[in-house]
């Protein structure tokens, strides 16, 4: 294909291509899960559900890698920039041939069926107990409501998630194994939007990642607590807690109790955005001071237990916010002194300019006292609006990014004359600027240094809470 010199405004539209709609138009499979959509593939390997899309936006799960419309053209299609650009701007329609095989075929149902129970439970119970510490009286509670039982073959622990009515639309497996390997696994045909669960009477919501956290976060806490509502989302998806949630209509606070590792704190927040926008504002965060509750309660009863695990990325950034220094803003230097910074790699000047700058442009009725008491508020804005699940993406797509909100901000501050209004948006610019800045900064600090490089066209410019059960 010949080299298309493509506009940064032809570029800018084809990467916020809304991909839910471009891939549906396409054939594409995509199944909602709240405010987000999980594209449904085939390989041959099986069905996979791990990369989900929100606006033009997208993840993927199970290999954390994410990014926007042209990217996920090039990673998932095997298209160079070239045909992804023209394919987003709707310049040509190609088959998608790179498509994962059956990527397009109906879905076969695979019908539900709970796996055959054990005459007894003498191995889910030694399991649960023994090794996990578990109060027997919360294991035979379950026990008693069927959702928890032992299979017959292969004498896994059986949690079962049923629906309004009492019954049964999912299973995970839990092996009971002493010695070897041991798995996890949803059984097939099970309906995600529900899970294993108790519900009371009260208006609070305790959710986890897996049963065995419900079950130990119970035996460290009994107090009352059939009041209460838990439920575990097997995982960190939220379809079972959105369905529990609209069933439940005493349900409205919600506890996020999933565990103490850089998966739980990125989950914390993507979830708390996800039940806001659902309605759900009273969202709290227990975190267990493990990695999660059933090492909280190993290391009560003086078992070798798994630390918590800091989200590196969250804690990166609040340093390196933390760090940067008030720069008194001279709008006549300030685009030669963002430019410069950014050509020379300089991120931590530029996030420092950018935010200077934003605290400068700020109507004078929120600077209050001074430009440096503006630029304190908006670091502390910075570290309590960053959220890791919206870091992702590699380094050189944070290049893109930093590169494309430099253009954007020097291009706005070649005004000459503005209204309050442009001021107002001038601030904004800047503000996403030094956040930008400050992630690409913490990309370098925290990986490895690797030969990654991207191609990218110069910027043509003059230099111008904790809360306790009960």
């Amino acid at each position: 294909m010949s080299y298309i010199p493509f506009t940064d405004e032809q570029k800018v539209l084809a990467n916020s291509v809304n991909l839910e709609e471009f891939l549906r138009m396409r054939g594409e499979k995509l199944e909602r899960a709240g405010v987000e959509h999980k594209l449904i593939y085939y390989d041959s390997s099986g069905k996979h559900d791990s990369i989900t899309i929100r606006g033009s936006k997208w993840f993927d799960h199970k290999n954390q890698t994410g990014g926007g419309a042209i990217k996920f053209m090039q990673e998932f299609y095997g298209m160079d920039f070239q045909t992804a650009v023209q394919e987003l701007l709707g310049q040509r329609v190609t088959p998608l041939s790179h498509s994962p095989p059956k990527a397009i075929a109906k879905e076969e149902k695979k019908e539900f069926k709970l796996p055959e129970a054990n005459s007894n439970m003498h191995r889910v119970y030694a399991y649960l107990i023994k090794q996990r510490f578990i109060n027997p009286n919360i294991i035979s509670h379950f026990a008693k409501q069927h959702t928890l039982y032992e299979d017959k073959e292969h004498h896994n622990a059986v949690f079962v998630g049923v629906d309004e009515n009492g019954v049964p639309r999912q299973a995970h497996k839990r092996s009971t194994n002493s010695y070897g390997n041991s798995f996890r696994i949803t059984c097939e045909g099970s309906d995600t939007r529900y899970s294993f669960a108790h519900f009371g009477e009260s208006k609070r919501l305790y959710v986890f990642e897996v049963p065995i956290d419900i079950m130990s976060f119970l035996t460290l806490y009994p107090k009352d607590w059939q009041k209460h509502s838990c439920i575990a989302m097997n995982g960190v998806y939220e379809n079972a807690v959105l369905t529990a949630l609209k069933s439940h209509s005493n349900l409205s606070e919600i506890v996020l109790c999933v565990d103490n590792d850089e998966g739980g704190i990125e989950a914390v927040d993507r979830l708390r955005d996800i039940l806001n926008e659902n309605g759900y504002s009273n969202v709290k965060r227990l975190a267990p001071p493990y990695k999660d509750w059933n090492e909280v309660l190993k290391a009560k009863n003086g078992a070798p237990a798994l630390p918590a695990v800091p989200n590196k990325h969250k804690e990166e950034y609040h340093r390196q916010v933390g760090n940067l220094q008030y720069l008194k803003c001279r709008p006549d230097k300030l685009t030669s002194q963002i430019y410069a910074a950014f050509k020379n790699e300089q991120y931590k000047y530029l996030a420092e300019y950018a935010l200077a700058g934003s605290a400068f442009f700020m109507p004078k009725s929120e600077r209050i006292n001074s430009e440096c008491k503006a630029f304190e508020r908006l670091q502390r804005k910075l570290k309590g609006s960053y959220k890791p699940y919206t870091d992702k993406g590699r380094k050189a797509q944070k290049q893109r990014n930093l590169q494309e909100c430099v253009q954007t901000v020097l291009k706005d501050l070649r005004q000459n004359a503005r209204t309050r209004e442009q001021s107002i948006n001038t601030a904004k610019l800047l503000y996403q600027l030094a956040d930008s800045a400050v992630r690409l900064s913490i990309e370098e600090t925290l990986s490895e240094p690797v030969a990654e490089h991207i191609e990218s066209e110069d910027i043509v410019c003059e230099p111008e809470p904790c809360m306790e059960f009960g």
